[in-house]
């Protein structure tokens, strides 16, 4: 049975344990045939990103763990002339380190930026899914092992599938058909924060609609006047604002390819209801 990784990102906290777990398991430590050991500097088989969507003061950071997504279809696999590189029965991706010839054929072609070159020993290196612990009876690999969170899962396909159910790949339009699959990962948001330039107070509850094509989200203004569009999808948005006694505000065409911090909107006395 394959075996699959999922990683929640609404539960990752960037502590980095998962990072620091595979380095202590593979720097300086022998798992042929499995693995050579990794060198201590400029490889992480498993990589914390830091992702910042906005602008200061609105900023919404998360964190994306990152590794070789083990495809179905690995490019790494079709292009190593030595034929270093198999594909075990659980689905798991491994570049034999005796095999390797070190052309780096490989790490050009893995469209996620997964597999680093060995200067010293002139070989391909990536993780492994710690197949060399799974096999000598271990349940887990050592970075889900160490996640104080449980933001990271590995397990069977089967076993997981509710995990599965709506969760989504990276760059599926490779066509690599990866075997990490994240849960939760934030899209884009617009927001701002609406305020009374003569009281110079924020404006609580003011209606916020924004439309896209045929489609209309609604916001209300909180107690700090901020308003938000979370979770949205790149397109071209159009943006009402109004409260009681104030004159509309209006944003059109926002074009969202970043999130959007509209910063400080002032709403002026006037007739709209």
């Amino acid at each position: 049975m394959a075996k699959a990784f999922v990683i929640d990102i609404s539960k990752c906290s960037g502590c980095y344990n998962c990072q620091l777990a595979c380095k202590d398991e593979h720097v300086g430590n022998d798992w042929r045939p499995y693995a050579a050991p990794q060198p201590r500097i400029g490889q992480f088989w498993i990589r914390v990103e830091e992702k910042v969507e906005g602008t200061l003061p609105k900023v919404k950071i998360h964190y994306v763990p990152r590794l070789c997504n083990h495809c179905r279809s690995a490019e790494c696999m079709k292009v190593c002339p030595a034929e270093a590189i198999r594909r075990r029965e659980d689905g798991l991706v491994l570049i034999d380190p005796d095999a390797c010839t070190g052309c780096g054929a490989c790490k050009a072609a893995c469209p996620y930026g997964a597999i680093f070159m060995n200067a010293e020993l002139n070989i391909a290196q990536k993780c492994t899914g710690c197949a060399h612990l799974l096999d000598h009876g271990a349940k887990l690999p050592r970075c889900v092992e160490a996640c104080p969170t449980e933001a990271i899962r590995f397990g069977e396909e089967e076993e997981l599938k509710d995990d599965l159910l709506g969760a989504e790949v990276l760059q599926p339009e490779s066509g690599c058909f990866p075997r990490i699959h994240y849960r939760n990962i934030p899209g884009r948001f617009i927001g701002g924060t609406l305020y009374d330039p003569a009281e110079k107070e924020v404006i609580i509850g003011a209606r916020c609609l924004l439309t896209n094509g045929g489609r209309t989200w609604e916001a209300v203004s909180d107690e700090f006047g901020d308003f938000w569009f979370r979770d949205l999808p790149m397109g071209i948005y159009d943006l009402v604002v109004h409260a009681p006694g104030r004159e509309y505000k209006r944003f059109d065409r926002i074009r969202l390819e970043k999130s959007v911090n509209l910063g400080d909107i002032p709403l002026l006395p006037g007739n709209a209801d």
